[in-house]
């Protein structure tokens, strides 16, 4: 019997489980799924054959995972770097819920992620039988929909309604994750006469997200001037870049926007936020924001100022906050957005620049008179290096761009970085599956803690693909974030004697050598900025490591220092 024919049916009745996994797989590649990671097991196993037949008819490529929160975080990169809907198939049991951190993940990023979850049959359920539990719903209010399909059912609508949900069709609602419970009845394999289809040539599926810069014409003149300033955040896109430079304003952009480029934009602006505070000769009037602000408390205060009017261009329904619960004047039109934001003087698109050019270099002096390597300059040279698409990873390290990183003329790379919920879980697997779904060299750089937390991202199969992912792990032995934080200064006073070091540095003295060597991942460790700056001048060739060694306990006195070399710059800087 041929893999299209129909399977026997059950017992009970109804479609044979590896017929409706069949169908299941048909609809989900004719609704645009072309990547799927599988988590080996028993209950989803019609899934897998039926994958495995389309695999090797090259409709679809599957990647194989033994650990299902990596398995999840690699679908999710696989989405992210495709710009299309990716599949996650997990059997019963404890290994759906392994999927939880990255449905999270995906719901308040509006990422396509469509989850495929193995069940027992509905006359199993509640009996106590092995690996049953309650899955439908797991997921709760993180998914746009979830269904579960009876054993014998069959699927093709509730998938073609998953799809449709997760694709953002649905109005009023933005793309996001969802769940397909699939239940199944034995038999699990095949049919005796079946087997793979003869192997067939793949055709390669990617999605052009080269770096992109766009050109909108000059504002018009009949615009008023006003002090306005284009704030980017996460995913904000190129939109915000253009629309800064057309209307002559300063641009502050995140790492993350894919706007931190053009001569508009200002790198170390959080600095700069109180020079243009509302004392200042030109204080800030009013604020446009594009995508999501997620990184410094500066633009968390800007934009919570009821004396400063503040906008937000929402052309299409975002996930990452409720309606009515953001002070920011929703606006779904840049024609709406430049009436708000009106046009800058020449004086106040200047004032910034000079102010920017300023902090800059006396960041760039900070850190060059430095010999050993810190967060920021090792931020500024991975951001300088990247090229085809960069991975920032939470915590101090997006930070660390965000305050070091001089913005180019153009965009170098396009950027990535899991901010939907900022979690630390899961880097070097989305890193992975944005490398392997975008089909270029990839950089990820993140922290020594993010990078044990998922140690078992570098795990690949024998004859799984191989991405083009260079990891740099600013190994500073611990979370050096909190100690920035309010937590430094409990630290520093010594109430609390080594408790803040033990439970939020969470110190560390892995040896990063041999865990890359036991993954057969090649290492190299740095110790120096002009070091690095050497290794990431190397092409990118496979996976390997860059440890760059740092020391977290005089990050403070570095940030102080900065600080206070910025605000020396730029204090005599006219503000005419």
């Amino acid at each position: 019997m041929s893999p299209a024919e129909p399977a026997a049916a059950p017992a009970s009745g109804g479609l044979a489980a590896v017929a409706a996994a069949r169908i299941a797989v048909d609809t989900l590649l004719d609704a645009g799924v072309r990547h799927v990671v599988v988590s080996p097991g028993s209950r989803s196993a019609p899934m897998a054959y039926a994958l495995a037949e389309a695999d090797a008819a090259g409709r679809v490529e599957l990647l194989v995972r033994t650990d299902e929160r990596s398995a999840g975080f690699t679908a999710l990169g696989l989405a992210l770097s495709t710009g299309a809907p990716a599949a996650v198939l997990t059997t019963s049991g404890t290994a759906v819920g392994n999927l939880m951190p990255a449905v999270m993940e995906a719901n308040h990023a509006a990422v396509p992620l469509v989850v495929i979850s193995a069940d027992r049959p509905e006359e199993l359920r509640g009996t106590g039988a092995n690996q049953t539990t309650v899955q439908l719903d797991l997921f709760g209010e993180h998914v746009r929909f979830a269904v579960d399909v009876p054993a014998g059912s069959d699927p093709r609508r509730a998938v073609e309604t998953a799809l449709s949900a997760a694709t953002g069709a649905f109005e009023d609602t933005p793309p996001g994750p969802v769940q397909l419970n699939l239940a199944f009845r034995d038999p699990l394999v095949p049919a005796a006469g079946d087997s793979l289809p003869a192997a067939a040539g793949r055709s390669v599926y990617r999605t052009a997200r080269n770096p992109l810069a766009l050109d909108f014409p000059a504002a018009s003149a009949d615009l008023p001037e006003r002090r306005t300033v284009v704030l980017a955040g996460h995913d904000a896109g190129p939109v915000a870049e253009a629309f800064a430079r057309a209307h002559g304003l300063p641009l502050l952009a995140e790492p993350s926007s894919n706007a931190r480029f053009g001569p508009n934009a200002v790198g170390p602006y959080r600095l700069l936020l109180e020079h243009f505070g509302p004392d200042a000769a030109q204080p800030i009037e009013r604020v446009v924001l594009f995508g999501r602000p997620t990184l410094s408390r500066p633009v968390t205060e800007l934009l919570a100022r009821a004396d400063v009017p503040s906008a937000l261009y929402q052309p299409v329904p975002v996930a990452w906050y409720e309606p009515g619960r953001r002070t920011e004047l929703p606006l779904e039109t840049l024609a709406d957005l430049a009436d708000f934001a009106g046009r800058g003087s020449a004086a106040w698109l200047d004032a910034w620049l000079l102010a920017g050019a300023a902090a800059q270099h006396a960041v760039d002096l900070v850190l060059a008179g430095a010999d050993a390597a810190t967060g920021p300059s090792v931020g500024a040279e991975v951001w300088k290096h990247s090229r085809g698409q960069l991975v920032l990873g939470s915590s101090n390290g997006i930070r660390d761009v965000d305050l070091a990183a001089a913005p180019p003329a153009e965009p170098q790379a396009t950027m990535y970085a899991n901010r939907g919920l900022a979690g630390i879980d899961g880097t070097t697997s989305t890193a992975t599956g944005i490398a392997l779904g975008g089909r270029q060299e990839t950089t990820v750089l993140m922290g020594d803690v993010t990078f044990l937390h998922d140690a078992g991202g570098l795990l690949l199969g024998a004859g799984e693909a191989e991405p083009l992912l260079r990891i740099v792990v600013l190994n500073d032995a611990g979370g050096a974030i909190f100690g920035l934080l309010e937590h430094g200064a409990v630290a520093a006073s010594g109430r609390y004697g080594t408790a803040v070091e033990r439970l939020f540095a969470t110190p560390q003295q892995v040896d990063l050598a041999a865990l890359a060597a036991a993954y057969g991942v090649a290492h190299r460790r740095v110790g120096t900025t002009a070091e690095l700056a050497d290794a990431l001048s190397a092409p990118v060739e496979g996976r390997s490591i860059i440890e760059v060694r740092t020391d977290r306990h005089r990050l403070g006195e570095l940030h102080r220092a900065i600080r206070a070399a910025v605000a020396t710059a730029v204090e005599g800087l006219p503000q005419a």
